[in-house]
């Protein structure tokens, strides 16, 4: 049986090696030619870019395809399409606890009154502009048209949907400051709890009249005029009027008001606020390129340009990763795939693999001169070139191939955005491998040739003046590093002694490990997404605050107008089925007011129990049950009811006929939750596990009403939610496939089992051990750590997959000698790689945007525990559990011997001639 291991294990290294041999030498005998045709792949493939599409709409990124909440958002906007903008304002008393002053109230009145009368002027020619003068716009002409915002007033403004206790003097200033008693003014808001829903922290008197409050709040629904252009939803007319009009007025109170402050959202502010984070931070990633620049040009050869310099292939190690980035992009827009926010993360993972990638192709380049370099002819440096290659191309195939399995398994996922995002990356990679292959390799050996023949890296056209400096020894010399780890690193981890260390010291990470990755939560982490400056914060903070029991809107749309009239009476005390739901699962907020409650069935009873059909149809008659006697007449009252100008505008929004308006087709019952948030480690989020509990258990409480017509629940969270209860299964399902993966891809590449066993233990508990210390950092289950994660696995994996390969082409059968033999070689380049990786993430740690902040934890997680594992705990376990080497390891070290014989034996007869020279002299 072992002996049919050894002779897969030597089959499959000497094909790949044989490969590489084979391209090495094509590329070593031309390389112009080479470049040449990597270039015109990497255009070709550009072309893609013709079929570009971009994708911003979180609800096609990050919401699972084929879900309920899907089908549900299909059917309410099939009845009630969103087309509402929500802009809101907390007032707040600026040194005092009460907000409700006339001075007060003045100041934020005014500041309305420059919201409501600023023109704004709207440039953009994409935009659906009104008939006349037709780019200018006021509020009164971007709102949503409902009647009732005013207390006696229903044109203008008040004709707009604006929820706010300034309505109560029908939003005009002279009026109210010619109050004489504002709080008697307020109580005829409505009741207790209708004034609770829009003051914060307010405080009534003994018989339930209001006396203070701390806030107030102000809103403006927008109708919206969204459109969809290049993957973006976007609505010139509003958001001009919003950063114009709303946020002007909102952000000049600190300057014109001494009394009063507020904290502001608008429709727009989210994308603001996150687009700007993430356009700014990416002049961190240049910065990083910039130190892998420094970094590559300093280790990859001598630091001062001259002898030995190789500045100009960090150059060309950028350019490489330049190129598979155009050729990955292209073909992947050919295929179709969008490309949204996060795929804007890709280049830098790239420069991680392409780094590593080039380290270990110049460390073998290194390694394969025999002979000076002013010795070596084109014939010489190609075949250095074809071995050179054959050595590296295995180690390099091993991590690309893996990396490239580890994201094409999780092109699969059933989040857009994780699926399209890892298809790139899987078809980048592939062009990565080709390129650092081949376009790389070929630069390497023009680079050789410069050197050979004296000339200047950046003007190489032109020879040196001074002539080429080489040492008397012909052969390669170990560096610094190499000299550390045969001198000092691997005596150390390979003593006794060093070995129990390594594996107590590991056992206790993977231990703590597994313990971080039980504990792991799935978050609503959308806060976190808010730059930490940013000025929504603080209006969150303010809504926390103020209005803690405000929680997430739930709609619920009842069909059929005959089943509809026949559960009238049910329908109109729907209340009594959503009562006491609040303190457990579905946690539906009580319906105490019409600003948590708002039922049109429950307001057309109530106004015929108090009016009868006066002024709507004074000549219909009423049952016993005092609704209309028939559905025909049920109908003609409930438009009447509902309509602009009809007692029960406020419902307008929630009722639909069909086009001739005979027939009812839906009705909306408006509710919502109660805050289902948490504080964890200090900050407010909100609890995904609640809230999968309340959307799971409202679906089955509506399916449970069976006397009442066909009813869906719909909530606008809804389809975050769903994401919420795949992703954790995601993650898992993802990383598992991942690892399984590796195991196959490294038993095929390395081509021994028990290497490949211990390579792929050392990734999994590296992978669990990243879990681990997400949960230390407070880094949550969310799409940005899914992501991070299956791109951990890929990088871990090149740490490892290097040493192992290495130890496996180690001939000899002292094991530990192998282990030291492996980490002298290989060790310089998978650390280098690993430190210029790093110090590209260390920019990112500067960051002001979660997606770049939690990238770089998670990438510094990698690089720390994945060089670990695989420069420590692998050569160890190598050193005890490792197996035979290949037979050509054996024999390549039967011929290394050998020439270290022959070359000592020439020295001694150098000696010798020169000793007798000498003597003759005399």
């Amino acid at each position: 049986m072992s002996g049919c291991i050894e002779k897969f294990g030597d089959t499959i290294e000497s094909g790949i090696g044989s490969f590489f041999h084979r391209v090495g030498s094509f590329v070593g005998n031309a390389p112009r030619k080479t470049i040449a045709l990597c270039i015109l792949l990497a255009v070709a493939m550009g072309g893609g870019f013709a079929t570009w599409e971009t994708e911003n709409r979180p609800e096609e990124l990050w919401v699972p395809q084929d879900t309920t909440a899907e089908e549900e958002t299909s059917l309410y906007e099939s009845y009630f399409a969103s087309t509402t903008r929500f802009n809101s304002i907390i007032v707040q008393a600026k040194g005092s606890d009460n907000v409700l002053t006339k001075e007060a109230l003045s100041n934020a009145m005014k500041m309305h009154n420059f919201i409501e009368t600023e023109v704004v002027v709207v440039d953009d020619g994409d935009a659906n502009h009104k008939e006349g003068d037709d780019n200018k716009y006021t509020l009164t002409e971007v709102c949503v048209p409902a009647g009732g915002a005013c207390a006696s007033r229903f044109d203008g403004v008040c004709n707009c949907l604006i929820t706010s206790i300034l309505g109560q003097w029908n939003y005009d200033l002279e009026t109210l400051e010619n109050d004489a008693n504002i709080l008697q003014t307020l109580s005829g808001y409505g009741t207790k709890d209708d004034l609770t829903a829009v003051l914060g922290n307010p405080k009534f008197d003994a018989d339930g009249n209001i006396e203070s409050a701390e806030a107030f709040t102000l809103a403006y629904f927008l109708t919206s005029r969204a459109y969809t252009k290049d993957g973006n939803e976007i609505d010139p007319i509003n958001e001009a009027w919003e950063e114009a009009a709303f946020l002007e007025g909102a952000q000049a109170v600190s300057k014109n008001y001494t009394n009063i402050e507020v904290d502001y959202f608008a429709a727009r502010s989210f994308s603001d606020e996150f687009g700007g984070a993430i356009t700014g931070d990416l002049a961190l990633v240049q910065i990083s390129y910039i130190l892998a620049f420094l970094f590559l040009g300093a280790n990859l050869g001598n630091l001062r340009c001259g002898n030995g310099s190789r500045w100009s292939m960090s150059v060309a190690a950028l350019v490489t990763v330049g190129l598979s980035t155009a050729a990955g992009f292209g073909l992947s827009s050919l295929f179709g795939l969008f490309f949204g926010p996060v795929h804007s993360l890709l280049p830098f993972i790239l420069l991680g693999i392409g780094v590593d990638d080039a380290f270990v192709i110049v460390n073998a380049f290194n390694r394969e001169r025999k002979t000076k370099r002013s010795a070596e002819d084109n014939e010489t440096l190609a075949k250095r070139s074809a071995s050179s290659l054959a050595r590296a191309g295995a180690s390099i195939t091993v991590t690309s191939l893996t990396d490239l399995v580890a994201f094409a398994i999780s092109s699969s996922s059933a989040l857009p955005a994780l699926a399209s995002f890892c298809a790139y990356a899987a078809i980048s990679i592939f062009f990565l491998w080709l390129f650092a292959s081949t376009f790389f390799t070929a630069c390497l050996v023009l680079d050789e040739r410069r050197q050979r023949d004296n000339r200047r890296e950046c003007l190489c056209c032109l020879t040196r003046k001074n002539e080429l400096e080489e040492d008397d020894d012909e052969n390669f010399k170990e560096d610094l590093v190499s000299r550390y780890f045969r001198n000092y690193h691997a005596p150390a981890i390979l003593s006794n002694v060093g070995k129990v260390i390594v594996f107590v010291v590991f056992a206790g990470l993977l231990g703590f490990g597994i313990y971080g990755a039980m504990n792991l939560s799935v978050e609503d982490s959308e806060r976190n997404f808010i730059p930490a400056d940013s000025y929504l914060n603080d209006y969150f903070d303010a809504t926390d605050d103020y209005f803690p029991s405000q929680g997430i809107a739930l709609q619920i749309v009842f069909e059929e107008s005959d089943k509809i009239y026949a559960s009238r009476v049910e329908l109109a005390n729907l209340k009594s089925r959503l009562s006491g739901l609040s303190e457990k699962s579905p946690y539906i907020a009580e319906p105490v007011s019409e600003e948590v409650y708002k039922n049109v069935m429950d307001g057309l009873n109530s106004y015929l129990a108090a009016t009868g059909t006066d002024g709507i149809a004074a000549n219909m008659t009423l049952g016993d049950d005092n609704w209309p006697t028939t559905e025909a007449e049920f109908v003609t009252l409930l438009k009447t009811y509902t309509e602009i100008s009809g007692p029960g505008s406020f419902y307008a929004r929630d009722v639909v006929f069909n086009d001739s308006g005979d027939k009812l087709e839906a009705i909306k019952v408006n509710s919502e939750y109660v805050r289902l948030t948490k504080t964890f480690r200090g900050e407010i989020l909100d609890d995904a596990d609640r809230q999968i509990d309340a959307m799971e258990d409202t679906r089955t409480m509506i399916a449970g009403w069976t006397d009442l017509p066909p009813a869906t629940p719909y909530s606008e969270k809804f389809l975050s939610i769903e994401g919420f209860k795949i992703i954790r299964r995601e993650l898992f399902m993802n990383v598992g496939l991942a690892i399984a993966a590796v195991a196959v891809i490294v038993f095929f590449t390395v081509a021994n089992p028990i290497t490949a066993i211990l390579i792929t233990a050392n990734v999994a508990f590296c992978i669990v051990e990243i879990l681990g210390f997400m949960f230390a950092l407070g880094i949550v289950i969310d799409s940005v750590s899914v992501i991070n994660i299956v791109l951990a696995v890929g990088l871990s994996v090149d740490y490892s997959a290097h040493v192992g390969h290495c130890f496996m082409v180690k001939g000899g059968d002292d094991k530990n000698k192998r282990s030291l033999e492996a980490l002298a070689d290989i060790g310089a380049a998978v650390l280098s790689g690993a430190i210029s990786t790093f110090l590209a993430v260390l920019v990112l740690l500067f960051s002001t945007s979660y997606v770049f902040v939690t990238l770089s934890r998670q990438f510094a997680l990698t690089v720390i525990l994945g060089v670990s594992h695989g420069l420590i705990l692998l050569p160890v376990l190598l050193a005890v559990f490792g197996p035979k080497p290949f037979n050509s390891a054996n024999e390549q070290e039967q011929e290394d011997n050998k020439e270290v014989e022959e070359g000592s034996d020439d020295k001694a007869g150098k000696t010798s001639h020169n000793e007798n020279s000498s003597e003759g002299d005399a």
